[in-house]
C-alpha cells in the first residue's frame, strides 16, 4: 500500500543470515521501492546480532512462552529464531545457576526464612508436584526437589552448612512436620520460630465455614498479646470457648506452642521481623506473577531456569535494608552475645 505523502511503497522482504553466539539466524528485512528504508535494529551490512540473546533471556524471565518469544522477535525485529536456538540461549545460564547455588555463604546469619513453593513438572511421562525450596537470609537460594518434606529440608540445611554457614540465630519457618528435627540436627543452637500465619491456616482447616470469621477474630488476641504469659491466658480462654467443638484445632496450638511463642521474648522490632514468613511470601508472589502462565514445566531444569532468572530480577530490586536493622542487630547482640559480637565489625 502506498503512503499518501510519498511515491515510495513497500516492496516485500529481503533475506539475510546473521551470526549469533548460538549459530546463524535468518532474518527478513523490509524493502521499499526507492531503497530508502534503514533498519533500526539490525543495520545494513550488520552480520552479528549477539544482543538478541539478552532479549531472549529477558523475555524468558518474564514467563513468555517459546512460541511467543518467536512471534515477538519476528514482529519487532524481523528475526526468525527456532525453538532450538531459544532453548540453547536459555541453557547457557545453567552453569551460572550451578555456580550461584554453590557460592560461599556468610558464616553467621541473624535470621533465616525457610519455605517452599509448588509447581507441576513432567517426569517420566507423568505430571508430578515439585517443591522449589527457598531460603532467604541476607542472600537467597533455590533448590528443586520432590514434594515438600522435612527430609529434603535436612538436605538443604546440610548444604548450607557445607557452603560455610556455621550458625543461624533464628529461623522463621512454616509448620511442616519434622521441620524442627531437621533444623535441630544441623543447627542445634538455632531458635525456631514457626510462622503464626501458617499456624492459623493449618488450624482453621478443622473449622466449619460458619464459624470461620469468629474463630479467626478470637485467635488474634493470642498472637497479638504483649507477653507469652498473656498469650497463654488468651489461649486458655479460646480453648474454653472452642475446645469442645474443635479439639484438633486447639491441640495444634498447644503442640506447636513452644515454637509459635518464641517471638514473645523479643522487642517489637524483632517480633515483626520473625513471627511470620512474610519476607519469603513476598518473594513467592513475585515468582507467581511470572510463572502463573505456565501450568506445567517440561523438566526440573526448565523450572529452575525460570526461577533463577526471576530471582536475579527480584534481587536487583531488593536494595533496601531491613527497617531498624541497626537497632535489631544491637538487640540480637544482647540476646546472643557470644555468637554475635565476634562477627560485628
Amino acid at each position: 500500500m502506498k503512503n499518501k505523502r510519498t511515491i515510495n511503497s513497500r516492496n516485500g522482504y529481503s533475506k539475510k543470515t546473521v551470526r549469533s553466539e548460538y549459530g546463524e539466524v535468518n532474518i527478513q528485512i523490509p524493502r521499499d521501492r526507492e531503497g530508502e528504508f534503514e533498519p533500526a535494529i539490525v543495520k545494513k551490512h550488520q552480520s552479528n546480532v549477539t544482543g538478541i540473546e539478552d532479549q531472549i533471556l529477558a523475555l524468558y524471565a518474564k514467563g513468555v512462552s517459546t512460541r511467543d518469544i518467536q512471534d515477538h522477535l519476528q514482529q519487532l525485529y524481523g528475526i526468525e529464531v527456532s525453538p532450538t536456538l531459544i532453548s540453547n540461549v536459555a541453557n547457557k545460564i545453567v552453569p551460572l545457576i550451578k555456580e550461584w547455588q554453590n557460592r560461599p555463604l556468610q558464616s553467621v546469619y541473624a535470621v533465616v526464612f525457610l519455605d517452599a513453593i509448588h509447581f507441576k513438572v513432567k517426569q517420566d511421562g507423568a505430571i508430578v508436584n515439585k517443591a522449589a525450596y527457598m531460603v532467604i537470609g541476607i542472600d537467597l537460594d533455590i533448590w528443586v526437589g520432590e514434594n515438600e518434606s522435612a527430609k529434603f529440608w535436612l538436605h538443604v540445611l546440610n548444604e548450607l552448612k557445607n557452603r560455610g554457614v556455621q550458625d543461624i540465630l533464628i529461623t522463621s519457618v512454616d509448620n511442616l512436620r519434622g521441620f524442627t528435627e531437621a533444623i535441630s540436627a544441623c543447627y542445634p543452637k538455632t531458635e525456631i520460630q514457626k510462622c503464626v500465619i501458617h499456624q492459623i491456616r493449618n488450624s482453621i482447616k478443622y473449622v466449619s465455614y460458619k464459624d470461620l470469621k469468629r474463630v479467626t477474630t478470637e485467635l488474634k488476641p493470642i498472637y497479638k498479646a504483649p507477653t507469652e504469659q498473656a498469650a497463654r491466658e488468651e489461649l486458655e480462654q479460646f480453648e474454653q470457648t472452642w475446645g469442645s467443638k474443635y479439639p484438633l484445632m486447639v491441640r495444634s496450638w498447644h503442640s506447636n506452642w513452644e515454637e509459635i511463642a518464641a517471638f514473645f521474648k523479643y522487642p517489637p522490632e524483632i517480633r515483626k521481623l520473625i513471627y511470620t514468613t512474610n519476607v519469603i511470601e513476598s518473594y513467592h508472589r513475585q515468582l507467581r506473577k511470572v510463572t502463573k502462565g505456565k501450568a506445567i514445566f517440561p523438566t526440573d531444569d526448565a523450572l529452575l531456569k525460570m526461577l533463577y532468572l526471576v530471582t536475579m530480577d527480584v534481587l536487583r530490586k531488593w536494595t533496601g535494608r531491613v527497617h531498624n536493622w541497626g537497632q535489631i542487630l544491637m538487640q540480637l547482640s544482647v540476646f546472643f552475645e557470644d555468637r554475635v559480637r565476634p562477627h560485628i565489625r
